[in-house]
């Protein structure tokens, strides 16, 4: 599974609607989450600014920015309460002024504009992934393996592809 494109750069065009995005989503994040999800939420963000044509472009700004923490947590398991940290989809909804059946559809469309997923090594939480086991996933010679079982020259080709997030056991800092 290649990677995603995680800036934050946006078309000159965007800039005034991601900004207006983020400024909800960041101060969420911080206050109720951590500065793991405002990063994610803001990389989410710019990728839908950069969509032609960019679906932002309909709907309301706080109805965006919470589809997009919305999304970002189901791919996290975010209201799962054994998860830390843990927030219910309807307090999220309510902390952004939307009802949960408007922050669930806006969260599908998020989802399905990003192709995000549960358990997505491209949106997970960075401090997760070396637990998500789809993040190691790769195939070879037709056969789904974890990378972390293969040789270190294998998994170097994997990771100068793309293919996995960091090489297991070298410092990631």
């Amino acid at each position: 599974m290649a990677r995603v494109n995680k800036s934050e750069k946006v078309p000159k065009s965007m800039q005034t609607m991601f900004d207006a995005i983020v400024a909800l989503t960041d101060p969420f994040c911080r206050k109720y989450l951590t500065d793991e999800y405002a990063q994610l939420a803001r990389q989410a963000s710019a990728a839908l600014c950069r969509k032609r044509p960019s679906p932002l472009l309909q709907g309301r700004i706080a109805t965006w920015a919470c589809g997009i923490v919305y999304a970002l947590g189901s791919v996290n398991f975010l209201f799962d309460r054994s998860q830390v940290p843990y927030l219910s989809a309807g307090d999220l909804c309510d902390a952004f002024g939307v009802s949960k059946s408007t922050g669930a559809a806006k969260s599908k469309a998020v989802r399905d504009a990003l192709g995000m997923f549960q358990m997505d090594p491209n949106w997970g939480l960075p401090s997760k992934l070396a637990d998500n086991p789809m993040a190691w996933l790769i195939e070879v010679n037709g056969l789904a393996v974890d990378a972390r079982t293969l040789p270190l020259e294998l998994q170097e080709i994997a990771y100068r592809k793309g293919l996995i997030p960091y090489i297991p056991g070298k410092d990631q800092g």
